[in-house]
Order: C-alpha cells, then structure tokens, then sequence
C-alpha cells in the first residue's frame, strides 16, 4: 500500500476560488437530491478543552469519491488554530486508502465558497456593503471568497478584540468599529463567524432586505444569532438533518427550515432575495470530499 500525503502548502498551490465555489454548488445539488451517501456528523465532545472532534464520512458514486474527514475545534486555542483537520481518502472501488491530505486548508476555504454559494444566489442585486463579525481565519477567508465574485463598496468589521479587528480591517482595505450593532448597520451582507456562544447579531440592527452568513456557533446549545431574527428571517441550511441535531441557532430558536440550499439551487425552492435571508453554515461532508477530489485532479495537472 502506497499512503500519499499532501501537505497544507500543496493544497495552497492550487485550490482557488473560481474552481471552488462552483465544485461546492454541485455538492449542495447532489446532497440535498440524495445523489451522495452521507450520515450526520458524529462528534465526541471534550469538555476540559471546551472542544471536540468530528468524524465526516461521504460517498459521491459519479465522482467515485469516498472520503472522511476528520476534524477538531477547540475554541480556546490561542497560539495554534481552533480548527484541524485532516482527510483521509479511500480507492472506491478497492476501499484501499490512499491518500492523506491536509483538512485545515479545504475546510477554511470550502466553508467560505459554500457562504458564497449563498450570497450570489440569495442577496439582492448590487450589495454595496459587506460586514464581517469576527477576526479570524474565517473571517479572512470569507472576504477573500466573497470578493472573488462581488465588488463591495466598504467592508465593516468588527471583533470582540479591537486590535484584531485593526489588523484584519488594514489587510482587506475595511474598517473596524468599536461594536457588532455599529458594523452591520446598512450591510447588505452580513457574515457571523466568531466563536461566541450567546448571540452577537440582532434583529434590530439588520437592515431589511440583508443577507447573513452564519457559520459559527456549531453546536446544539451555542448560538450567534438572536432568535428573533432567525425566526424573521428566511431560513436556508445546508442539511435538514445536521440544522436539527447540531445547530443551536436553529434549534433554541424554535425556527422553522425554509429550505436546503441545495434545494434552491435545484430550483425547488425559490431564493428569496427580496426578504431579509439567513443561512446556516454546518459544513457538509460531502463538500470535504469533493474539494478533496478537486485538489486531487487539480495536482494531476500541474
């Protein structure tokens, strides 16, 4: 047996946006028409760290692509990431592994195509303003993805650490304000990733009509978004299932599940633009494999 490894700088070298995001609208489709086999996430909590890991296994028979990732989160991390993952990668037809690939690179960028999935499909025509609560990796890769097919007028940010949200705002040309109420007035688009467990975002500061991005709080007892304005708002998720078990934006706020977004982009269910939307980012396995394929395809050429 021949086990490959591809580093993190590999998959730096060739996985970009423009071949991303439409890799991830082809996942959305394929999860939610049931093309692909996957089981909701399993996770083994870690209290003494405040963190877990996650086992996410998936199976898409017309790319012959099985794969699992496996992934930690320990929010209280510091000086290393929260986030780690590596995937490891299976022959279809044999179930001989065969490659082991960096997850920390794919999931940062396959979370923030899969959000800009979103917002080209679901805010309205022309957004001017783009704010983004949070300062981290996410926070950085969501404004690299978003800008690749949007031309934002003004970036607006905002962190719980002032100095953090300085040094993002001067990398992306933004600015940073001193609360979330004051970087999300008039945005068009509005991203959440912050590892708060109590809502940072509410009802009475979004502008009608907005579109969010809310990818934090990833557990059932967590949330990032006031419940009022998740249940006033038009609701998309990435899974049913995974929203119900995992999401606690979703689930304390009793809202109801207007679609998946795989669903809008099968034209199920129509996209909303016109009404203040919300998605709920969990991360799809399905999306792990298939970025995983495409960097796989992608080193063959170079």
């Amino acid at each position: 047996m021949d086990l490959k490894f591809i580093a993190a700088d590999d998959v730096k070298k060739v996985l970009r946006y423009n071949d991303l995001i439409p890799q991830m609208e082809c996942a959305l489709k394929k999860f939610s028409s049931k093309q692909v086999e996957q089981p909701v996430r399993s996770a083994v909590r870690v209290k003494e760290a405040n963190g877990f890991l996650g086992l996410m296994p998936a199976y898409s028979p017309e790319d012959e692509a099985l794969a699992t990732k496996l992934v930690t989160f320990f929010p209280q991390n510091t000086d290393v990431p929260t986030h780690n993952a590596i995937i490891a990668v299976f022959n279809s037809k044999t179930g001989i592994p065969e490659i082991i690939m960096d997850g920390e690179v794919i999931t940062t960028m396959r979370t923030a195509a899969v959000s800009a999935v979103a917002t080209q499909h679901l805010c309205a025509p022309n957004p001017q303003i783009l704010a983004v609560l949070g300062s981290g990796v996410q926070a950085r890769s969501h404004i690299q993805a978003l800008s690749s097919i949007m031309s934002f007028n003004k970036i607006k940010i905002w962190s719980r650490t002032r100095k953090n949200a300085d040094i993002l705002a001067g990398e992306v040309d933004g600015t940073a304000y001193d609360s979330a109420q004051e970087a999300v007035k008039d945005a068009d688009v509005i991203i959440t990733v912050t590892s708060s467990e109590k809502p940072v975002l509410k009802k009475e500061w979004v502008k009608p009509g907005a579109h969010i991005n809310a990818v934090g709080a990833c557990c059932p007892d967590w949330q990032e978004i006031d419940p009022d304005l998740v249940r006033s708002s038009v609701l998309y998720v990435d899974s049913r299932d995974a929203a119900l078990k995992e999401s606690g934006d979703v689930i304390m706020a009793k809202a109801e599940i207007f679609a998946e977004l795989g669903e809008m982009l099968l034209g199920l269910k129509d996209a909303k633009v016109h009404e203040t939307t919300l998605f709920k980012s969990l991360g799809l396995a399905i999306e792990d494999v298939m970025s995983a394929k495409l960097v796989q395809n992608l080193l063959k050429k170079t």
